[in-house]
């Protein structure tokens, strides 16, 4: 009966442990932080926290360039109204009676604005106020530029604050976007494998007969998912693309897939980029930037399916291929040992 009893207080105070550990707030934060980590490692953790950092980039981005405000624009409105009055006062000064000095005068007028505006377009002005550049949908895609490693151009921040942030948004970014792009092609090959699993075996169902089929093939067999097949997806989502696009940035079928593959492959060219015109980047559709910026997550995650699945194949095929090498040498073998032994009896 001793060790019964050792038992029950042993047990006694692990709950009485437990109960204080409940009513514990430091165990209460680490418990709740234990279950967020986990949380945060599973696949509808990291899809969020992707939308996330993209949102939270894009906000910070904005304030952070809109702050800035339009120095380059009040600039170029200086210098125009500068060139202006200078013409102005050699207009009203020398008239048509001193034609050369006049000339002369609006010449050095024109040519110091051309000059100024020149330096002004180096150092990044394209003609847009910091509320046209910077809208939500522009600061999204920039976001997503980054840390997906596309890097389309059109929008680059010009503070020093602005640049320094992309930086560091891209140091932590990274290596989340990598963390995404792996967990998401191994969910997206598993759904998929499974797919063309079960239309495989319906397939063979079909052409074999349900019961014979049921006794040949083993339950428990893996298909291996054909490159071909990876292939038919990748093609079907950049047409999927291109309609959308075709509808929503009215661009041409082809500017449209030209779009789709570059942005799928990483190339980023700046001259297509899913914001919309300087107008209707003030006003863009809520539900068009939602659509957008799915489209290219889920395109990233189809590239790594199609990663993972064809890499499957290609090992496989690799494996068989050692197997045939293999078996092919070990028959040259064999004849040579029996051409061999035949000259011998022979001799």
């Amino acid at each position: 009966m001793g060790p019964v009893g050792d038992k029950s207080s042993t047990g006694s105070s692990s709950a009485a442990y437990n109960a204080a550990g409940a009513d514990n707030p430091k165990e209460r934060l680490k418990e709740c932080c234990r279950k967020l980590v986990a949380f945060m490692c599973t696949q509808v953790g990291v899809g969020g926290l992707v939308v996330g950092y993209a949102v939270v980039g894009a906000f910070c981005f904005i304030q952070i360039e809109g702050q800035a405000g339009d120095a380059q624009h009040h600039a170029v409105e200086q210098l125009r109204h500068n060139c202006s009055v200078n013409v102005w006062n050699a207009t009203n000064t020398y008239n048509v009676l001193y034609r050369d000095n006049w000339t002369r005068q609006v010449t050095d007028a024109l040519t110091h604005f051309q000059v100024n505006l020149a330096l002004i377009v180096k150092k990044g002005y394209d003609g847009r106020t910091t509320e046209e550049t910077w809208s939500f949908s522009a600061a999204l895609m920039f976001s997503l530029s980054i840390f997906t490693m596309n890097g389309y151009g059109n929008v680059v921040p010009k503070t020093m604050l602005g640049k320094a942030a992309t930086v560091v948004y891209a140091v932590f970014g990274i290596p989340l976007y990598v963390l995404y792009f792996r967990n998401m092609g191994k969910v997206l090959a598993q759904s998929f494998r499974w797919l063309y699993t079960w239309v495989y075996q319906c397939s063979m169902e079909d052409k074999a007969g349900g019961d014979l089929y049921n006794q040949q093939l083993p339950q428990k067999s893996r298909v291996i998912v054909p490159s071909t097949a990876c292939l038919w997806v990748l093609a079907a989502y950049v047409a999927t693309g291109t309609v959308t696009f075709v509808t929503l940035e009215d661009w041409s079928y082809l500017d449209s897939t030209f779009f789709c593959v570059t942005s799928l492959c990483k190339i980023g060219i700046e001259n297509f980029v899913p914001v919309g015109s300087i107008t209707d980047a003030v006003a863009d559709h809520p539900m068009k930037l939602v659509i957008k910026f799915i489209y290219l997550l889920l395109g990233m995650g189809i590239i790594a399916m199609c990663f993972d699945l064809m890499r499957e194949d290609v090992q496989v095929r690799v494996r068989n291929l050692k197997m045939d090498i293999g078996l092919c040498f070990e028959d040259i073998r064999l004849r040579a040992v029996a051409v061999y032994r035949r000259r011998n009896s022979f001799d």
